[in-house]
């Protein structure tokens, strides 16, 4: 009995990538116009039809094509006929537009408290110290039971650290009044970029991109990333954010006959892009681990120098299209491309790279044992869906007609830290307000007696805080490798 497969292409043989091989993750390269999104998008259609549902960012709007059946158009006819592939025919994949900012799908939203401070310091570009400061912010309100919703929150609570750097610094260091003005002001430059969108409720459940469709079909799920892409630091945090929700909520189940989903992560580069060292670390642990949640992860980028080599071992699946060589740069990812190839003796990958044509690629993938393939030059098979982006007409009537529409239009905003904050300044002025008139007082009656404590409503606030931050709360809130929190 053949192992369930999805086919890629022809070469001299059907080249195809084995499910129960899916989740070792995979790559997907090449210089731009060679058919890197077309690969991409027969493999989501394969996906699909064999219950996997995906998530991928379209970043030049093509992708969305898969939610329309294709032309039957007579290259491609022709092309799947060269190849053997008989059951060639046009559909739809079933798909879940997303949008960040709500424009051409769903809105997608998490909270501040749920990202954490270390993906929200790589999103703003946080210096050393800014992110121990950002740390202890988020360390304060989790013991506190602030929730950090949105912006707003996160510098509500700044303003109100900003107050308290001298009480803090026994137990956390120092909390130097720059550091937390420096941090609001990138705060700006976010909420200028779109973190306003981004960051609120009601906060996407991950489960959402897990459909399937009632005949056992996966979902497409698409992220409209055009806008998206031209704020790189948003776009990569959030994918970043994805795959570590994915990791911190999926069950373990180890190697399964079929992935529970394949995320494909279009613009790889700019994941690692000035990531320091310790992040891509923290990313390489991801990867390797969440092979065992059933997770696939496939990074596409134009060069394979992109993904560092740590992170690129973890890739037992690779679809290498063309690449030039003109420069001593090009000349090195094209020897690199090709000496993580599995050699075929009937040709030399190096040169072969160079000279692939459009729709062409260089395949290897896991055998059903787990031993990479030889590499073979493939035709890549036509896809079945349309080749190019959808009308906002078709966009909008198939985002009203997801099982998921409804559910996150309508943005919350309910009591959180910046209202909890604003009240208890406002009982700290009236407190204030309170003791001065109790001294006024005391003082025209020229008492005796000696003057009552005059503790504050904010001393009293500060020290509590303290005393609160040096002890274990039983419900302090639990993070993961990336700062995520984690549900358990």
């Amino acid at each position: 009995m053949s192992e369930p497969s999805i086919f890629i292409g022809q070469s001299g043989k059907r080249e195809e990538l084995f499910l129960g091989m899916a989740n070792r993750h995979g790559l997907v390269t090449g210089a731009t116009g060679t058919g890197k999104t077309v690969t991409l998008q027969i493999m989501a259609e394969g996906f699909c039809n064999a219950g996997v549902p995906v998530f991928a960012a379209d970043v030049k709007g093509d992708l969305s094509g898969i939610a329309m059946a294709g032309e039957p158009r007579e290259p491609l006819i022709e092309r799947a006929k060269s190849m053997g592939f008989d059951d060639y025919g046009f559909e739809a994949a079933p798909a879940i537009f997303w949008d960040l900012f709500g424009e051409q799908g769903h809105p997608v939203r998490t909270t501040i408290t749920e990202m954490g401070p270390l993906m929200l310091s790589r999103l703003m570009g946080l210096s050393e110290a800014q992110e121990g400061a950002l740390n202890i912010a988020f360390k304060l309100a989790d013991k506190e039971g602030l929730a950090l919703l949105d912006l707003k929150d996160l510098r509500a609570l700044l303003k109100e650290l900003g107050g308290w750097g001298k009480e803090l610094t026994t137990e956390y260091g120092n909390l130097a009044a720059p550091t937390i003005g420096a941090i609001q002001r990138r705060l700006v430059v976010l909420e200028e970029q779109g973190g306003n969108n981004f960051f609120g409720e009601p906060a996407l459940d991950i489960r959402d991109f897990m459909r399937t469709t009632l005949n056992g079909k996966g979902y497409m799920n698409v992220l409209a990333a055009g806008k998206l892409i031209n704020s790189p630091q948003l776009y990569a945090t959030f994918l970043l954010w994805m795959m570590s929700e994915l990791f911190e909520q999926m069950p373990e189940v180890g190697d399964p006959e079929k992935p529970k989903l394949v995320f494909f992560f279009d613009e790889a580069h700019l994941l690692f892009s000035e990531a320091p060292p310790g992040l891509v670390q923290k990313i390489e642990q991801t990867v390797k681990l969440i092979r065992s949640k059933g997770i696939g992860i496939y990074f596409v980028t134009q060069n394979p120098l992109d993904i560092p080599e740590s992170v690129l071992a973890q890739m037992g699946n690779r679809i290498q299209h063309a690449l030039r060589a003109y420069t001593p740069r090009e000349q090195k990812a094209v020897a690199t491309a090709a000496s993580t190839f599995r050699p075929n003796p009937a040709f030399k990958t190096e040169e072969a790279i160079t000279q692939l044509g459009k729709g062409e690629a260089l395949v290897s993938v896991l055998d059903p044992k787990g031993v990479p393939t030889m590499v073979e030059r493939t035709m890549i098979r036509p896809p079945s869906s349309r080749m190019g982006p959808i009308t906002p007409e078709e966009r909008q009537k198939i985002v009203r007609n997801t099982p998921v529409y409804g559910n996150y239009e309508q943005a919350e905003d309910r009591e959180s830290a910046y209202e909890i904050l604003e009240k208890r300044a406002k009982e700290r002025a009236a407190a204030a307000e309170k003791a001065k008139a109790e001294r006024e007082a005391e003082k025209q009656a020229k008492s005796g007696s000696r003057a009552p404590s005059r503790e504050t409503a904010t001393d009293r606030f500060v020290k509590n805080m303290a005393s609160t931050a040096g002890r274990q709360i039983g419900n302090m809130l639990i993070r993961g490798i990336l700062g995520g929190l984690t549900r358990r």
